[in-house]
Parts: C-alpha cells; sequence; structure tokens
C-alpha cells in the first residue's frame, strides 16, 4: 500500500499551509453569523417581550375621543353670566376653520413650535429643554409636544414613572401616524384643560370672556393659550396680573415663531384687561347647586340660570371685607354673613356666608345657627297684633320677675307705660316678655315663628321673648319679608331656569302662602320703620330709602343681627346681617344697633341705587 510521504509542518509550502487555514476563517464565519442571528431573534424576543410589558395595558386609542368625563353643571347669575362651573366643563366641538387663526397659532407658537416639522417627538426641543434646565438646576422647561399632550391627556395618567413616559412615547406615534397635524391639534383644542374645571378653548372663552372661541380676539387668545403650563397659576379669575404677564410672553413667542407681527403684538398687549375681580359667590353658588340637583337628570350636562345679582354680589363681598379688616377687627367680630332676597319672591340676590370662601367655605348664611337675640322680637309683637293688640296700645316697662328670673333693658333703665311700638323701636326687653305672656305664652309665639319659616325647635320658656332661640340667617331674613310684602310668606329660592339637553324649562316656582292678615303686615312694617326711625336701627337708616328693620344682640355680645327692608312696600330687598366668632366668644360691645346696622347701611347705599 501506497503512503503519502508525511511532511513536517516547518517544511510545508505555502500552498499547503493556505490550504489548511481556509476552512479555519470559514468556521469564525459560520460562528459569528449564527450568533448574529441567535442574537437577533432573541433580541426580538426581548424588544417584543418589552414592548408587550409596557403596552399590556394601554388604552384602546381609537376610543379615547370618547372617553369618559364628569357631567357639568355651569351656573349663570340673573343676566346670564357664568359664575361657578362644577365638573368638567366643555364648550362646542370647533374645527381650526372655525376658530380666528391666532388662536391656534398662539397654542403652537408657545407650545410646539415646530409641531408642523416633527414626528410627534421634538428631538431639539428635548435637548434644549435639558439644557436649560441643567443649566437652571431645575426643571423649568419641558419638552413636550402637542401630540404628547394629548397622548398624556387622553390616555394616560400624570404618574412621573418611566412606565408612562415609554407609553406616552408609543401613543405620540400611533397618533401621528391616525391623525393628520390639523387633527391633532384640532384635538388639543378640544380638550386641553384651561383651568376653573373649562375644558377646551371654548369652554374657556365663554368661561373667562363671556364668548366663544370663534369671536376671541388677539390678546384673549394669547391668555387662552398661556393657560396649558399652569391653569391655576395664569387663571385670569384668580391672578389677573400673572394672566397678562403670561399672555405677554405667549404674543413674544408669535412675534418669535412668524405667528404676529411686533406692532400687532404690541397692540394686543396694550389691549390686555380684565374687568375688576368678580364677586366669588362661592357660597351662593353651593347652596344654588345643591337646589339644583334634584331637577337635574342624572350624568347630563346642565346649565343653570339662578338669581344671583353678581354685581349686588361684588357689593356685598366688598363691603363684608372691608368691614372685618377694620372696624371688626379692632372690635373682635371674627365672622359675618348676609344675605340679600327679593320681599316679593324670595329670589336671593346675594350671599356671602363668612369671611372668606377660599378658606372657609361653611355657609353661616345657610348652614350655621345662633341665638336671634331682639331680631326675634317682631314674631313675639306679631302674636301679640294677632291677639288684638294695636300699634298704639301701651305696655308696660318695669321690672318683672318670673321664679328666679328677672330681665331688664340693656340701659338698665325702665319707661314705664309705652307703646307697643316704642317699645318695639327701643327693644325693650321687659316689655317683650309681657307681650309673650298676652299673646299667650311661647307656645303661641313659636307658633307664629315657624309659620313665617323659622325651622326647628325653639325653648317652650319665657325666654324665648328676648331671642333665646337658635336660627338661621337665611331664614329669619326671609321671614322678616312677611312684614314687608303685604303678608305672604315666599320660600327663598336661587334657581330661574335649567337648559340640559337642548331644552330650557323654568324652574320649579316657591308657591307664596298667605300667613299674615294684610292689615296686620302693614302694621308691623310701620313698627319695624320706626325701629330705623327713631330707634336702635337709626345707624341704618338710607337718606332718600324707606328702611325699616330690627336689630339684635345675644348675651355678653355673641352675637349680633341687624334684618331689615330697603326699597318700599311690597317691591324691596330683605337684607339680614349676622356677625360674631366660630368659637362663639364675645365680641367688643358689638350690638345690633352697631356694626351690624352700618352694614345695613353701606350695603343698602349701593345695591338700592
Amino acid at each position: 500500500m501506497y503512503r503519502a510521504p508525511h511532511i513536517a509542518p516547518s517544511q510545508a509550502g505555502p500552498s499547503q499551509r493556505a490550504v489548511r487555514r481556509r476552512p479555519a476563517r470559514g468556521r469564525w464565519a459560520w460562528f459569528l453569523v449564527k450568533w448574529a442571528i441567535i442574537l437577533g431573534i432573541w433580541g426580538l424576543l426581548a424588544g417584543g417581550l418589552v414592548l408587550l410589558v409596557f403596552s399590556w395595558d394601554l388604552p384602546r386609542p381609537e376610543t379615547a375621543l370618547d372617553a369618559a368625563r364628569r357631567p357639568s353643571l355651569t351656573l349663570e347669575d340673573a343676566s346670564g353670566r357664568i359664575f361657578a362651573t362644577y365638573g368638567d366643563v366643555v364648550g362646542d366641538p370647533l374645527r381650526l376653520k372655525d376658530l380666528p387663526p391666532y388662536l391656534p397659532a398662539a397654542a403652537v407658537a408657545v407650545e410646539d413650535r415646530r409641531f408642523y416639522s416633527h414626528m410627534g417627538l421634538d428631538l431639539v426641543g428635548i435637548a434644549r429643554a435639558g439644557l436649560v434646565n441643567l443649566q437652571a438646576g431645575r426643571v423649568v422647561q419641558g419638552g413636550s409636544t402637542i401630540t404628547q399632550q394629548v397622548a398624556k391627556n387622553l390616555f394616560l395618567t400624570n404618574a412621573r414613572t418611566f412606565r408612562r413616559k415609554v407609553q406616552e412615547v408609543l401613543l405620540t406615534l400611533w397618533l401621528e401616524r391616525h391623525f393628520t397635524k390639523q387633527e391633532i391639534l384640532e384635538i388639543w383644542l378640544n380638550r386641553v384643560y384651561l383651568g376653573s374645571g373649562a375644558f377646551g378653548v371654548d369652554a374657556a372663552a365663554r368661561l373667562y370672556f363671556g364668548v366663544s372661541a370663534r369671536q376671541v380676539n388677539l390678546w384673549q387668545a394669547a391668555v387662552i393659550a398661556g393657560l396649558p403650563r399652569a391653569p391655576s397659576r395664569f387663571n385670569p379669575r384668580v391672578d389677573p396680573a400673572a394672566a397678562a404677564q403670561r399672555a405677554r410672553e405667549v404674543l413674544a413667542a408669535m412675534v418669535e415663531n412668524g405667528a404676529a407681527t411686533a406692532q400687532q403684538a404690541k397692540d394686543a398687549a396694550a389691549q390686555i384687561a380684565f374687568p375688576q375681580r368678580a364677586a366669588t359667590a362661592g357660597w351662593f353658588a353651593d347652596w344654588a347647586s345643591e337646589q339644583a340637583q334634584p331637577l337635574l337628570d342624572e350624568g347630563a350636562d346642565a346649565v343653570v340660570r339662578t338669581t344671583l345679582d353678581l354685581r349686588m354680589q361684588a357689593v356685598v363681598e366688598g363691603k363684608v371685607a372691608a368691614l372685618l379688616d377694620g372696624p371688626g377687627a379692632q372690635a373682635g367680630v371674627g365672622q359675618a354673613a348676609v344675605v340679600v332676597l327679593d320681599a316679593a319672591t324670595g329670589a336671593v340676590r346675594a350671599m356671602v356666608g363668612g369671611r372668606d370662601y377660599r378658606t372657609s367655605p361653611f355657609n353661616r348664611a345657610v348652614v350655621a345657627r345662633r341665638q336671634a337675640g331682639s331680631s326675634f322680637k317682631p314674631f313675639v309683637w306679631l302674636a301679640a297684633l294677632e291677639k288684638g293688640a294695636r300699634p298704639d296700645d301701651t305696655v308696660m316697662d318695669g321690672p318683672i320677675r318670673l321664679g328666679s328670673w328677672s330681665p331688664s333693658n340693656y340701659d338698665g333703665k325702665f319707661r314705664g307705660e309705652v307703646s307697643l311700638a316704642e317699645a318695639l323701636a327701643q327693644s325693650l326687653n321687659t316689655a317683650a316678655v309681657r307681650l309673650l305672656i298676652q299673646a299667650g305664652g311661647p307656645r303661641a309665639v313659636i307658633e307664629v315663628a315657624h309659620r313665617l319659616g323659622i325651622a326647628g325647635s325653639l325653648p317652650t320658656n319665657d325666654t324665648l321673648a328676648l331671642g333665646t332661640g337658635d336660627v338661621g340667617l337665611l331664614e329669619i331674613a326671609d321671614a322678616y319679608a312677611a312684614f314687608f310684602n303685604g303678608g305672604l310668606r315666599v320660600p327663598p329660592t336661587g334657581l330661574d331656569s335649567l337648559r340640559a339637553g337642548g331644552r330650557t324649562a323654568a324652574a320649579p316656582r316657591p308657591q307664596a302662602s298667605r300667613v299674615i292678615d294684610p292689615d296686620i303686615a302693614e302694621m308691623m312694617r310701620g313698627m319695624l320703620l320706626g325701629v330705623v326711625r327713631n330707634g336702635s336701627g337709626r345707624p341704618a337708616a338710607v337718606p332718600g330709602r324707606v328702611v325699616g328693620g330690627k336689630t339684635g344682640t345675644t348675651q355678653d355680645f355673641r352675637d349680633a343681627w341687624f334684618i331689615g327692608d330697603v326699597g318700599g312696600a311690597g317691591s324691596g330687598l330683605i337684607i339680614g346681617v349676622w356677625m360674631g366668632n366660630d368659637d362663639n366668644t364675645p365680641m367688643k360691645q358689638v350690638s345690633g344697633g352697631g356694626l351690624p346696622a352700618r352694614l345695613f347701611h353701606d350695603i343698602a347705599q349701593d345695591i338700592a341705587n
């Protein structure tokens, strides 16, 4: 058998060594290709798994535009001006062609200047924001695009997590693929949150300027476009100065982006002017919305026209604040409440339930119940008149003892025989007790008070004559209306009409009921006019106006009241005033004929003109 000669490695020629190396390089190439394929497959699987992890709980984007929202309740004052909203308020869905071109242009200029050129993610903007934030040492600028904001606002929560950020990117890319730029901008303009419960530019325009977004001018458009960054901080209702400054920044961005000329921006900035800070009317809004709830269809948006007069409301809020911050502070008055209602209809025109709704929404005008003091005496006088007494009849003002109780007058003096009219004008305590007894005692007076609208239990002893029972400000003011409107009781209301589902209907009207004989009501009115003309209520008098009412002061000056009417028989306004402290601590010599009567005068003088 033939055997090939053995050749040592060192003796092999070049061609032979090459033949043996080629298989080695081939094996390495195959090895690399094989592992590239394997790693690619595993990479795809890992990427798919990561994508699955981040996307398994994503909402269905195609259903986002029909996302559920809280039904809205919008409250208008008697003239149709919006003053409060509840739930999620939206306006008309608008297309870009419906809007003045500078409104979407303002949004793009300040929120996403490269909106029309990027793919949904603005890498340049992200890099710029990162540099600015790094230089500032804190987050002062964001890099999210309008498309990202749509993705986040429609689909996701505000949680600042890596998972949510990845999901935002996925949804942003989906939006850019399925919608045009114009459609994405329309979605943003109709859904962006703009403060005070308003979603979308049309709701914001109606809320802040009283017009549709179709009619906003350039500076108003700038205000609206400036809101998304901080809807509360730049809210013109909360801080007009901050809103104006932000609007100027938006106008400058529009100039930089070519959406407005420098002269247009300058002229628009000069026109920025918000109305004087509107009344908050928070206590009235809460009360009126509670009245409206039983009348509304569940889950439906509604607009309620109320009885509120915003001009009156602003006057009342301003007068209360001025008094509490000035003489009230010096006299230890912590809180005050005021209601203004129409004597003939019961329509509430203004309501203040305390010092500041933002810090204390508790409604002292409706919910709180305090001792009435001498403001309760007209019910005693009415009971006596219904038993046959007359204003010119006399009653003894002198010492009286009932068991261990011996009431005395505020000034410690006694006047002897006085007319009923004079006894009421001077708020004589001993005369009030004697009249209560003559009228049939506490139970007879309680029946009269309940008939006129005083709710709740009252003490069934003779101290009732001095107002030891607890009453609410709104209910006693409404009860006084019967003294001035001819003897009718009309329950107070805050509602005028309701709009829902494209239909408008009048709100149910409170039914008036006769609770006092007209002749007796006129006698009561005449005596209450005398209280202001020549009695304890003189500080409440308004020159040129017919004013009647009654003062009230409780023991140790814990409560002080003035309830009265201004304007004339049957057509006047009832103004009720209470002052005191939430912890029931005494004030410093504050009587009903002092600060409450003075506040009544200040309010009546302005709102009755």
